[in-house]
């Protein structure tokens, strides 16, 4: 399997992680609260999440396809190892249309925190995702999202010119929430989030957070 590489998006996103506002940190903490058993989280960054799983979470598997990341995350893991001894991470390579083999369900969740936006095919994204959960399992989803109006028609502007290539793949506006519900998911919990002020021009501020169910 190929090594995704964006050297110099990986360095930035490493500081950034490293940097995150109080409200992100706020939200990371929300994501996962709850959880317990065998979680995939694909698309795990430097293990920004790692710190925040509850102690009933026994094993992750974490899938990275960026090299960098993948490194920085595997240190992350080491650390929370130790610190909870009774929680396993394993951090591999990979993409959600292209899991490893070890990382074959039945999950108790699947963690998708700022990754949607930069997948090649959403939809097989979340077929994945949705086939690695047992009947009952939760997915679990902080990502940004399209908004309407002029935001909106930035966030269409922006995704058609630098952005995806500045970003590591990152699209604005991609109706995620819609898809979830399309991928046959059932919505049991969401809440919408504004990262900044509705009149600033980020494309990045509308995000979405909230628990979706594999039905049982």
């Amino acid at each position: 399997m190929p090594t995704v590489e964006h050297p110099l998006f990986s360095r930035v996103w490493s500081w950034a992680m490293r940097h995150e506002p109080r409200d992100v940190v706020r939200a990371r903490g929300e994501l996962l609260q709850g959880l317990s058993g065998r979680v995939l989280e694909v698309g795990a960054g430097t293990g920004s999440n790692f710190a925040h799983y509850p102690e009933t979470v026994t094993e992750i598997v974490a899938i990275e396809p960026d090299r960098l990341l993948r490194e920085e995350a595997t240190v992350v893991a080491a650390a929370r190892e130790t610190a909870v001894p009774g929680t396993r991470i394993h951090v591999r390579d990979g993409t959600f249309e292209a899991l490893p083999a070890d990382a074959a369900g039945p999950f108790d969740a699947v963690v998708c925190s700022l990754v949607l936006c930069s997948v090649a095919d959403v939809p097989g994204s979340l077929a994945s995702a949705y086939a690695a959960l047992r009947p009952g399992g939760q997915l679990r989803y902080y990502e940004h999202v399209a908004t309407d109006g002029w935001l909106g028609g930035l966030q269409r502007t922006v995704d058609a010119t630098f952005w995806p290539r500045a970003f590591g793949g990152c699209h604005t506006h991609r109706d995620t929430v819609g898809a979830i519900d399309r991928a046959g998911f059932e919505r049991i919990q969401h809440r919408d989030i504004r990262g900044a002020p509705r009149w600033a021009p980020v494309p990045i501020s509308p995000l979405a957070l909230g628990i979706a169910q594999r039905p049982a």
